[in-house]
């Protein structure tokens, strides 16, 4: 169903995405704000459908879809309890997003580290002078720092030509 309404450009979760609100169709099949969303979701079995926003404060994280194979079974305490679980996921999911987020930090770190503890035991400079080494490299090349780092600590390389 997800991949059906980017295809398409429309549905529920479309709608929950762009206008930050939450939305119910109870009826797919005689709902008509998503024509062809509606046709193809009622082809595939699903009759209604929830869309819950998925938001923390300062971050808009996308949306939660629930479908029923029947017409009217998304009621309101469908909705509620909906709510309640996109709130709880919703900071399960910006908790994790952070902590990848933080690792991804840390690991970049080591390398650009570990590249500058070359450069600074090959060519007897500084840990600012190495640092440097690898801004100019990266900014001549028009690479990530990172990249430029991770290349010299995986092949004792530092290609600055090219």
């Amino acid at each position: 169903m997800d991949e059906l309404q980017e295809t398409l450009g429309e549905g529920p979760c479309m709608t929950t995405a762009y206008e930050h609100l939450t939305v119910r169709a109870p009826d797919l099949a005689t709902d008509d704000r998503w024509p062809r969303f509606a046709a193809g979701a009622v082809a595939a079995g699903a009759l209604g459908m929830l869309a819950l926003q998925l938001y923390v404060e300062g971050d808009d994280l996308g949306a939660l879809n629930l479908f029923s194979r029947k017409a009217g079974a998304l009621d309101d305490e469908s909705e509620h309890v909906g709510l309640l679980f996109a709130a709880h996921a919703a900071v399960a999911y910006s908790a994790a997003h952070e902590q990848a987020a933080l690792s991804r930090s840390v690991a970049t770190r080591q390398v650009i580290g570990q590249a500058q503890g070359i450069l600074m035991e090959r060519h007897k400079v500084t840990s600012e002078q190495a640092f440097a080494m690898l801004v100019r490299v990266s900014q001549h090349r028009n690479e990530k720092l990172c990249d430029v780092a991770q290349r010299l600590a995986d092949s004792g390389q530092l290609d600055e030509s090219r």
